[in-house]
C-alpha cells in the first residue's frame, strides 16, 4: 500500500513550538502546505509551497484533490476531527490517501483551564451553526463549552441566553488558549459588554436562570411551537413517538406535517435524527421551518406539497408518520415500502375505515385514544371529552 499523500496536521496557538516531533517532520517533508492564513503564519521555518484555503471552506475541496501525488499537509485547528475540517476532508479521499495528526481540542484546553470533566460538559461547534442549538440544552447547573466564529457571536449568545430566561448564566470567554494570547475573562450573560475578543474564541457557559427548561421525553408542550391550531397534542404526540420508535441515524416520513411537531420531537430524540415534513399549506410549511429554526434543526426537511405526489426523490424513510391527509391513495403510494414503520392516526369514520382495511393487510396494532380534561362546569369541574383517535401502528 503506497503512502498517503495527504496529511492533516492539527495546530495549536502554541506552535511551532507546541508540535510534537511527527507534525514537524511532517511540515518539513511537505511540497505544498495548504490552511487559513492564521494557520500559515504559526508555521517554523518551511521549503514548501504555502497555499492560503480559500473562502468559502468548500471552494478549497477541489483544488485540494487537485494536489493529489504531491506530497502535501492541511493544516487545522485543534483536533481536526472535533467539530473541524478534517472529516469534510476525509469524506471526498479514499482511507489510504491521508493521514492525521491531532493536536489538543479547544473543548480539551477549556475544559483544562476551567477544571471541568469533558465527559459530563455539553461540546458543540456552533461557528456555523445557529445558537438555537443550544434550546435543548438549557437548564441550571448545565455546563456547556461552545466553539464560536468571533466576538461578535460571543455577544450574540450572551443576548440569545438572556432572551431565552438564562441571562444569570456565567460565560467563561476563553481567547487564543494554548498560546501567547491566551486569555480568560468571566461576565453574566446580561451584563456581557466586550467589545475587543480575539478570534479564535471559545466559551464556558454555566447555565442558570428561570428561562423554561425543555424535558427530555417526547411530548413537550404545545405552547413551544408555532401552529394554527392544526398540531398533534402533546399527550397523542408522546404516544405518536412512543408508537414510532425513533432509533439512532434513521429517516421519518411526516406527511400531513401541521406544524411539525411530530417531525421536530423526533429530530430531537437524537443528533443523528433526520426528517422530511411533507405540508401542502404553505403558511402551515412555514410554521415548520420557524419551528424547526426555533429548536436549531437542520436535519428537518420541509417538502411543501401534498403526498403522495410530493414523495417521489425524498430519502427512503425509516419510519412514517401520518398525521393528515390520509386516503387509499396515500397508501397505495406507501405499501411498496416494505419494512418501513407506519404510525397513522384517524379522526373520522372514512378514515378509520381506511386504517382498519390497512390493519387487515399489514397487521400490525389499532389503538383508540380518548382523552378528557377537567374543565369548569359552572361553580364546579367536569370532565371534557375530545374526538377519539384512532392509530394504526404496523409495518410495511
Amino acid at each position: 500500500m503506497a503512502d498517503p499523500w495527504l496529511t492533516i496536521i492539527g495546530l495549536g496557538e502554541d506552535a511551532p513550538d507546541g508540535l510534537p516531533p511527527a507534525s514537524l517532520a511532517a511540515l518539513q517533508e511537505a511540497q505544498i502546505i495548504m490552511g487559513a492564513a492564521r494557520h500559515l503564519a504559526l508555521l517554523p521555518p518551511v521549503t514548501a509551497r504555502l497555499i492560503t484555503w480559500p473562502v468559502p471552506f468548500a471552494d478549497g475541496l477541489p483544488l485540494l484533490e487537485e494536489l493529489r501525488g504531491a506530497r502535501v499537509v492541511v493544516l487545522a485547528s485543534g483536533d481536526p476531527f472535533w467539530f473541524g475540517a478534517g472529516s469534510v476532508i476525509a469524506r471526498r479521499l479514499q482511507r489510504d490517501e491521508w493521514t492525521a495528526l491531532p493536536a489538543p481540542s479547544s473543548f480539551a484546553l477549556v475544559a483544562a483551564r476551567l477544571g471541568w470533566p469533558l465527559e459530563a460538559t455539553i461540546c458543540l461547534g456552533l461557528h456555523a451553526a445557529p445558537l438555537q442549538r443550544l434550546r435543548p440544552h438549557l437548564a441550571s447547573d448545565q455546563r456547556a463549552i461552545v466553539l464560536l466564529r468571533d466576538g461578535d457571536a460571543v455577544a450574540q449568545l450572551a443576548r440569545y441566553l438572556t432572551d431565552q430566561g438564562f441571562g444569570d448564566s456565567q460565560l467563561h470567554i476563553c481567547e487564543a488558549l494554548g498560546g501567547p494570547r491566551a486569555r480568560l475573562r468571566v461576565a453574566l450573560a446580561r451584563d456581557y459588554s466586550f467589545g475587543d475578543v480575539q478570534h479564535p474564541v471559545a466559551v464556558g457557559v454555566e447555565f442558570a436562570g428561570d428561562g423554561q427548561v425543555l424535558t427530555l421525553a417526547s411530548g413537550r408542550a404545545d405552547a413551544l411551537f408555532a401552529h394554527d391550531g392544526q398540531i398533534t397534542k402533546r399527550p397523542i404526540r408522546a404516544l405518536a413517538l412512543s408508537a414510532l420508535a425513533p432509533r439512532p441515524a434513521e429517516m421519518l416520513w411526516d406527511i400531513g406535517g401541521g406544524s411539525g411537531s411530530v417531525a421536530v420531537e423526533w429530530c430531537l430524540s437524537h443528533p443523528s435524527l433526520t426528517a422530511c415534513c411533507i405540508e401542502p399549506r404553505e403558511d402551515r410549511a412555514a410554521n415548520i421551518r420557524a419551528n424547526a429554526a426555533h429548536f436549531g434543526l437542520d436535519k428537518l426537511q420541509v417538502i411543501a406539497g401534498s403526498a403522495p405526489d410530493r414523495l417521489a426523490g425524498l430519502p427512503r424513510p425509516d419510519a412514517i408518520f401520518i398525521g393528515g391527509g390520509l386516503s387509499q391513495d396515500l397508501l397505495e403510494a406507501l405499501a411498496p415500502l416494505r419494512g418501513v414503520r407506519i404510525v397513522a392516526h384517524a379522526v373520522t369514520l372514512d378514515s378509520e375505515a381506511l386504517l382498519t382495511t390497512a390493519h387487515a393487510r399489514f397487521g400490525g396494532s389499532l389503538m383508540r385514544i380518548e382523552i378528557a380534561h377537567a374543565e369548569p362546569l359552572g361553580a364546579k369541574q367536569a370532565w371534557a371529552s375530545v374526538r377519539p383517535i384512532v392509530q394504526w401502528q404496523g409495518i410495511l
